[in-house]
């Protein structure tokens, strides 16, 4: 289906921007499948094309997924597999940049991981990606007046007072835990939740410092990944055999390869 969008008029666009939402059998990047996927083209000349597939995700879909977006098991029963519509959409998107919300924490790392599944290599390469979550998140003002108005519902007269302040981010963050039930009433997952880093794979299982890539799980967190396999190159081995996401793999190998190449040169 074709359609002009006015909206994009206003985005001086060199080639087409595909925006992508997912529907899955859950949130794990790694082990979950999508169940349907929309995708709207919108071309430089303003004009777009959308496409949107059900898909049957080889596992059972979960009462609290179909909760959520309302697709059943006996909706996608007679569905195709990612696997019979993987180079169709693959096609529909070549050439395209990406965009989405959250998507360049979720949609985009479970899309790249069911072409890996279906035994096709998603070229990341030379695509530019556009969350439009984060654009929200930077430009929407965020300063520590805006957030003790929004949660407290009270001006910060004192602001810039280092303990008027630090007593006002104590108040908007027991109102932040009052307001959002979703967010557990715990130190260390607060944490968590507000951690962000530099990331080599899409599962945040290496990350980057200082342009290091370091192990983010297990008992090598916290260690440069090519210092631990020139030290135990078995652990390669390892991950590549446990169940890890095809990305993280991907990317493990890459290093991995790299390593080998310099040794050998």
């Amino acid at each position: 289906m074709r359609h002009t969008s006015d909206i994009m008029e206003k985005l001086r666009l060199s080639r087409p921007l595909a925006f992508i939402d997912l529907e899955t059998t859950g949130t794990d990047i790694g082990k979950d499948r999508i169940v349907e996927i929309a995708i709207i083209k919108i071309m430089p000349d303003g004009a777009n094309i959308s496409k949107v597939k059900r898909i049957n995700p080889g596992i059972p879909i979960p009462k609290e997924s179909t909760e959520i977006h309302g697709i059943r098991n006996e909706d996608v029963k007679e569905a195709p597999l990612f696997k019979e519509v993987a180079n169709e959409l693959r096609q529909f998107i070549n050439n395209c940049d990406l965009a989405g919300y959250n998507s360049n924490r979720f949609d985009i790392p479970l899309l790249v991981e069911e072409f890996l599944r279906a035994g096709q290599n998603f070229d990341t390469d030379g695509i530019r990606f556009i969350d439009v979550q984060r654009i929200f998140h930077l430009m929407e003002k965020r300063t520590l007046e805006a957030a003790y108005m929004f949660y407290c519902d009270k001006e910060l007269n004192e602001a810039h007072s280092a303990e008027a302040d630090a007593k006002a981010t104590y108040e908007v963050l027991e109102a932040q835990v009052n307001r959002y039930k979703s967010l557990k009433n715990d130190i260390d997952a607060l944490a968590k939740f507000t951690a962000e880093d530099d990331y080599v794979d899409f599962a945040r299982r290496m990350i980057r410092k200082k342009g290091v890539e370091i192990f983010n799980f297990g008992k090598y967190k916290g260690k440069p990944v090519r210092e631990v396999l020139k030290e135990e190159p078995q652990y390669y081995d390892w991950m590549m055999k446990a169940d890890f996401p095809l990305h993280t793999k991907q990317k493990l190998s890459e290093i991995f390869n790299d390593l080998m190449l310099k040794k050998t040169n």
